[in-house]
C-alpha cells in the first residue's frame, strides 16, 4: 500500500510537471518526453538532453525517479513517454513483460561509493575515510550523523545501498553493520526521493549517503570509494561475492545484486518514435558517452537486453 502511495503521489508531481512544462513550450514542435533515473538527473535535464533538442530543433522534456516506480507506471499506461533509460536490467523487465519495450541496449556504468557533504560536521572524520585513514562504517556509524538513502522498495539505488552495507558486514567480518549504520531496510528517517538525494547533500540536509559514483561526481561532491567486492561495479566479482548478497523486505520481495549497468530503450507506444530512436543513438554516440564521462559515468559493460 505505501508503494501505491508514493507511486501516486509521483504520478501527480510528473503529471504536474509535464502540463506545466508543455504549456511553457507548446510552440516550439515536437517534445521528446524521456523517463530516466533519479540519479541521472544532471546529466540528463542539463546536458544530454538539451544537446539532443538543439541539435534536432525539438523540445526536450525528462522526469526522473526511481527506476522500479516510472517502470510500474509506465506498465500501467498512468504515465507515457518515448524513452526510458534505468540502471540494472529489473526495471527493464518490468517494461518488456509489460510489451513496452522489445531491445534494450546498455549505455554506461557506475559503482557503489560513499558520497559526503563537505558541509557536514562530520566533514573531517569522512575526509579522513577517503583518506584511508579511519574505516567509513565507523565514521557512519557515528552517533547523529545522518545518512541518506533512497527506497529499495521502488529505486534499485536504495536496494544497492543495503546490498553494499551486507557484503561490507561479510567483507569486513563486522556481522551488526548494516543494522548499525541502516536501521530498518525501509527505514523512513533515511530515505528520499532519488532527484532530491545529491541536492540534500550539496545543501548539507543529510551528511552522508551510500550512492552511486556518477550521481555523486555530477553533483561535484566528495567520495569514499569501496573495495571492488563491495561496490558492485566489478562483473567479475558477481559469482565470488555479490551473488551472496539478498534481502527480503517487508513487502517480501527479495533483493539481489545486478549489474551497475544503464540501459536505454524506446517505448513501444512512443509518441515520437523516431526521435526516440535517434536520442538512444545519441546517447551511444561518442557525443553522447562524452557528456556521460564529463558527468562520471564509465563506459558500459554488458550486452543487450
Amino acid at each position: 500500500m505505501k508503494v501505491m502511495q508514493r507511486c501516486a503521489a509521483f504520478i501527480a508531481f510528473a503529471l504536474t510537471a509535464l502540463c506545466a512544462t508543455s504549456a511553457s513550450t507548446a510552440e516550439t514542435g515536437s517534445v521528446l518526453r524521456v523517463t530516466y533515473a533519479g540519479s541521472m538527473g544532471v546529466v540528463m535535464d542539463g546536458a544530454i538532453g538539451p544537446t539532443f533538442a538543439r541539435a534536432h530543433g525539438i523540445t526536450y522534456q525528462g522526469i526522473g525517479q526511481g527506476s522500479y516506480a516510472l517502470a510500474h507506471l509506465l506498465a500501467a499506461h498512468q504515465l507515457q513517454a518515448d524513452v526510458f533509460v534505468t540502471i540494472t536490467p529489473g526495471p527493464m523487465q518490468v517494461l518488456k513483460q509489460a510489451g513496452l519495450v522489445n531491445r534494450a541496449v546498455p549505455i554506461a556504468g557506475t559503482q557503489m561509493v560513499v558520497a559526503y557533504s563537505p558541509h557536514s560536521r562530520f566533514a573531517a572524520d569522512l575526509a579522513a575515510a577517503a583518506r584511508g585513514e579511519k574505516p567509513w562504517y565507523d565514521v557512519l556509524s557515528e552517533p547523529g550523523l545522518r545518512l541518506g538513502r533512497t527506497d529499495p522498495a521502488i529505486d534499485p539505488q536504495g536496494a544497492n545501498v543495503l546490498l553494499t552495507l551486507q557484503l561490507a558486514a561479510d567483507y569486513y567480518h563486522r556481522p551488526g553493520m548494516m543494522q548499525t549504520i541502516s536501521g530498518a531496510p525501509q527505514n523512513s528517517a533515511q530515505i528520499f526521493t532519488e532527484p532530491s538525494l545529491m541536492s540534500r547533500l550539496e545543501a548539507g540536509q543529510i551528511d552522508a549517503a551510500i550512492s552511486y559514483l556518477s550521481a555523486a561526481q555530477s553533483h561535484h561532491l566528495p567520495t569514499i570509494t569501496l573495495p571492488d567486492a563491495i561496490n558492485l561495479g566489478d562483473p567479475a566479482m558477481q559469482a565470488p561475492w555479490y551473488d551472496r548478497a539478498s534481502i527480503t523486505l517487508d513487502n517480501g520481495k527479495t533483493l539481489r545484486v545486478q549489474p551497475l549497468v544503464f540501459y536505454a530503450a524506446v517505448l513501444s507506444n512512443a509518441q515520437q518514435p523516431a526521435l526516440a530512436r535517434d536520442f538512444v543513438t545519441f546517447l551511444q554516440s561518442p557525443e553522447g558517452q562524452a557528456l556521460l564521462r564529463e558527468h562520471g559515468y564509465s563506459p558500459a559493460r554488458g550486452t543487450d537486453l
